[in-house]
Formats: structure tokens, C-alpha cells, sequence
């Protein structure tokens, strides 16, 4: 893919939603979608029109091809997907009780292929280039990924404001990834000086910089050279936090159906109002807007929207269309 403009790295798998509410003992079926943090951050940035590629590495089975056709079909750049030959592609079950905050199964042992990139997987010139480089705190959780993530992340630097270029953390906190939140936040420490733009709920901020308290935890942020802190906080809207100022953007409320996939489609939107040279309040917005139309669906990629839908929310909001 020519002018690539996003590279996310990390977690891909498949993802099987219920048909039926209740516990999984009593669930009959099951629909199957693309899945993954990193891989639905590029689904929502491709949605919206962006050339994106995703780096991670999948099983040699059938869920592997489904992957790399999902991807395809999606407009997403499937040639940074490799194969851990001696691995299973993760499946992850997903139980809609709570809707808001579904609880997750995760099928990704011994270890997820996207948990053994080495530097050997990486494409070192879009790393150094591309626009938007993505990288999640699941990414350092194991070696030899969390080697490799540091590595592209020392190689590339920090993009300095203004250069056109972002190096964005998810800071996507899996409680069931790590031995404890300290063991955590000391590898989040390591790439809080690399980054230019960090996002996270209060939970995640918390594990990060050791204060779930939003404007506390955006000033740590800010602190160590981020330029963009974006704390989001469910229904009472979004912190967003640069150097020059703090604001808070209010949420766009809707009927949750699954809450899985709306950080991610915020993320999406991000990437897409970071590479259109938006301000950080339509950004925000814009962002929301992603977050809570995924949330009234049911599934994660598939579920990402468009930029016309995204205009229509935010227009309805009394918001800046495209």
C-alpha cells in the first residue's frame, strides 16, 4: 500500500459475539467478527477513508486466513501479518452481561502470536516514516514483543509538534495480560519519553502514572512530554489535555448494545482527526461521536462507521462538520 499513514502493532484476533443474552453456559450461537485493539483501530481509521496497515502475526489455521481477508475486505493493509507457525490465532468470547462492560474470554495460550514479533518482523522504514505509528500497553506485556515495541519505539523517536508525524500509546490495560498493575506501569514508564499522544480511561491512567484522577493523571502526562492526553471518562465525556490547555468534551449518550470496540473506534477517529490537522476539541468530538455509534452495535470492526455517519452525529450535536 503507497503513502501509508497508519501503522498499529499488536493484538488481532477473532471475536464471537453471542446471539443470545445471558451467560456463556447458556449462549447457543455465535456471530464471528475481526477483532483485536490494534487491528480495530486501523479498521476505524481505513473506515474513514485512511491508508492503514496493521504489524502483528496470526496462526496457520482458517481463523488466520479470515484475518487476512477481514483486513482486506476492510481496506486495511494485510502485509505486516505475519505467521507464528506453532500458534493458534486468539479466539475471544464475549458475554453481553454487563452490556456496558461485557466480560471477555480470551483463548491466547501458551502466548498470542501477536506476543512474539521480533525485531527480525518489522518493517524498520514505515516504522521511522509513516505518519501515525500505534503501539498498546498489551504490546510490551511479554517478550519478545515488549523488546520489539521498545526498539521501534527508540529507532523512531519522538515526532517533534508540528513535523506532521504522532507516535500515539493505547494504554489498553488487560488486567489478565500482567502479574500486577506495578509490573505494568513500570513498562509504561518506559515508553511515556517516546510518545507524543497517550489515551486511556481512568482505570488505565491509573496504572500508567499511578492516579486515576483525570486532570491529575493528564498533568503526569504532560509532564513527562506528551502533547496530547486524552482521559476518557464514560458518561461524563472525554478529558482532553495539551500543553497549552485542558478541556472537557461531553460524551455523546446512547443505548449500549456492547461496549466492546468503542475505545477503539475513538481511536480510529483520532488518528483520522490527527492526520486531517483538526484541533484537539474536534478531534474529541469526532472521537465520541465514534466511540458511542460502536457502542449501539454489535460487533468491533465491522462495526466501525463511516465519516458520513460520524458527521451526521456531530452535526446533530451542534458540532463542526467536515
Amino acid at each position: 500500500m503507497t503513502g501509508l499513514q497508519l501503522l498499529t502493532v499488536g493484538r488481532v484476533g477473532v471475536d464471537l459475539y453471542p446471539e443470545q443474552r445471558g451467560p456463556l453456559r447458556d449462549v447457543t450461537s455465535f456471530a464471528k467478527s475481526l477483532g483485536g485493539t490494534a487491528t480495530n483501530v486501523a479498521v476505524g481509521a481505513a473506515r474513514l477513508g485512511r491508508r492503514a496497515a496493521v504489524l502483528t502475526k496470526v496462526g496457520p489455521d482458517g481463523f488466520g486466513s479470515y484475518v487476512r481477508q477481514a483486513l482486506a475486505g476492510f481496506g486495511v493493509d494485510a502485509s505486516y501479518v505475519g505467521t507464528a507457525e506453532d500458534l493458534l490465532t486468539p479466539v475471544v468470547f464475549c458475554e453481553l452481561d454487563p452490556p456496558e462492560d461485557p466480560p471477555l474470554l480470551f483463548y491466547r495460550l501458551p502466548v498470542a502470536p501477536d506476543l512474539t514479533l521480533t525485531v527480525d518482523d518489522v518493517p524498520w522504514e514505515v516504522v521511522r516514516d509513516v505518519p501515525v505509528l500505534w503501539v498498546t500497553g498489551t504490546g510490551v506485556s511479554v517478550e519478545p514483543a515488549r523488546g520489539t515495541q521498545l526498539e521501534m519505539l527508540a529507532r523512531r523517536g519522538r515526532p517533534d509538534p508540528g513535523s506532521g508525524r504522532w507516535t500515539c500509546l493505547d494504554l489498553d490495560w488487560r488486567a489478565m495480560f500482567w502479574p500486577t498493575p506495578e509490573e505494568a506501569r513500570a513498562e509504561y514508564d518506559l515508553m511515556l519519553d517516546s510518545v507524543s499522544v497517550v489515551v486511556g480511561n481512568r482505570a488505565e491512567v491509573e496504572v500508567a502514572v499511578g492516579t486515576g484522577e483525570p486532570h491529575e493523571a493528564a498533568k503526569r502526562l504532560l509532564d513527562r512530554g506528551v502533547q496530547l492526553a486524552l482521559v476518557k471518562m464514560g458518561g461524563e465525556g472525554v478529558l482532553v489535555a495539551t500543553p497549552e490547555a485542558t478541556t472537557v468534551v461531553p460524551p455523546h449518550p446512547v443505548e449500549v448494545v456492547c461496549g466492546l470496540g468503542a475505545g477503539d473506534a475513538f481511536g480510529g477517529a483520532l488518528v483520522h482527526g490527527l492526520l486531517a490537522g483538526w484541533d484537539v476539541i474536534r478531534i474529541a468530538e469526532y472521537a465520541n461521536a465514534a466511540g458511542a455509534l460502536v457502542a449501539s452495535r454489535l460487533a468491533c470492526a465491522d462495526a466501525m462507521p463511516t465519516a458520513a455517519e460520524l458527521d451526521a452525529v456531530v452535526t446533530a450535536r451542534g458540532g463542526i462538520t467536515a
